[in-house]
């Protein structure tokens, strides 16, 4: 289905989420329409906060809101979806679009499979009426999901429209930024000042591309942790494992969507100030791994909240040779250190993905600790 149809059979004139590969077309499609513009269109920090924007939205105007997310940001709305927007509390009608990752019988990567059984269960518990929305549905029966929808929304209820693979189709749009330096690139270098020491890789093209480097090494894959889901918390596992290994330098790559989805664990992490963790902050300005949007990153200083947060080390690598120089000098501090660098958008067309499962990378990863004492 043509996802100018599908928007136009929901008829609602403001959206806010967390873009996802699923919804891409959707996600451009409000991009070309809008942009980025409060009144309409919000790309958010992560899905609770879309869903909080979006409650605001409905007690300014009176009108019905929309959020859309991957299915994996279910957990994230659980919240504001139970103590704020249910029917029991103050009955804040609001039309979920989730993109299905992880659908039974469609092949997809691990961290989506436990996420993609259990979406229409967590909607069901949840109290949330919903529709799957099919590559073969037709625009009669997606008239006839909404006009269902809308006695429920008159009646102050959340409702979900869940997206398979491939039932929406559009224009693709192409995104850029002002980096410089290529992400891969990037991260072989903070491999090589690592050395030896364990890195934590957030969720996406990052720990692909780590992986990828280590391959090409022949390294092997021991001394690093990829997240491969759980959006946002690479940070805080990495000052998990910081804090119980004192005298081991743990490395951290996070993304700027990533850390801005679960800012808070920068605040925890100045607060602790543990002298043996770097997190670094590739920042391309977007969500890269689903397509590209933008994020907030480049309208914000990331470096000013790491100092605001206490880190006592702050730097920001705009060259290949300023980042060599940041990395040297994290190798040798004895302080957290926090780098960010300032990347351009794109990725290797044949970048594939990690070949080992990921309890084979928790097992060799601890490991690859309990040896270092």
């Amino acid at each position: 289905m043509r996802v100018e149809k599908f928007m136009e059979a929901i008829g609602a004139d403001f959206y806010a989420g967390v873009p996802d590969s699923q919804l891409r077309v959707l996600c451009d499609a409000l991009m070309r329409r809008w942009g980025i513009d409060p009144t309409h269109h919000v790309i958010a920090a992560n899905e609770g906060n879309a869903a909080a924007l979006a409650a605001g939205y409905h007690l300014a105007t009176g009108k019905v809101p929309v959020v859309y997310m991957q299915n994996s940001g279910e957990g994230n709305i659980i919240n504001p979806l139970a103590s704020l927007l249910d029917r029991a509390v103050y009955a804040i009608p609001t039309v979920f679009i989730i993109g299905w990752r992880g659908e039974p019988g469609v092949h997809d990567e691990p961290q989506h499979v436990y996420q993609g059984e259990v979406t229409l269960e967590l909607l069901r518990v949840m109290r949330v009426a919903h529709f799957v929305l099919r590559p073969e549905a037709s625009e009669e029966e997606l008239a006839e999901a909404m006009e269902g929808f809308r006695t429920r929304l008159a009646q102050g209820e959340c409702v979900a429209f869940v997206v398979a693979k491939g039932a929406l189709t559009g224009e693709k749009t192409a995104y850029s930024n002002r980096g410089s330096i290529c992400r891969e690139e990037a991260i072989s270098l903070i491999a090589e000042a690592a050395g030896e020491s364990p890195i934590v890789s957030t969720t996406g093209k990052a720990s692909r591309e780590l992986f990828e480097i280590r391959e090409a090494r022949g390294q092997g894959h021991h001394r690093d942790f990829l997240t491969v889901g759980s959006m946002g918390h690479a940070s805080s596992i990495a000052l998990g494992i910081a804090c119980q290994k004192p005298d081991t330098k743990v490395w951290c790559i996070d993304g700027d969507g990533a850390a801005l989805m679960h800012l808070g664990a920068m605040a925890v992490i100045g607060s602790q100030k543990p002298g043996n963790l770097v997190h670094i902050v590739i920042n391309n300005e977007a969500h890269e791994t689903v397509g590209g949007m933008p994020t907030v990153a480049g309208k914000i200083s990331l470096t000013d909240i790491a100092r605001a947060c206490g880190y006592p080390k702050v730097s920001s690598a705009d060259s290949l040779a300023s980042l060599r120089e940041a990395l040297a000098e994290a190798a040798e501090a004895r302080e957290t250190c926090f780098i960010e660098v300032k990347c351009a958008l794109g990725a290797r067309a044949d970048l594939g993905r990690p070949t080992t499962t990921p309890q084979e990378n928790k097992t060799t990863f601890m490991t690859f600790l309990r040896n270092r004492g």
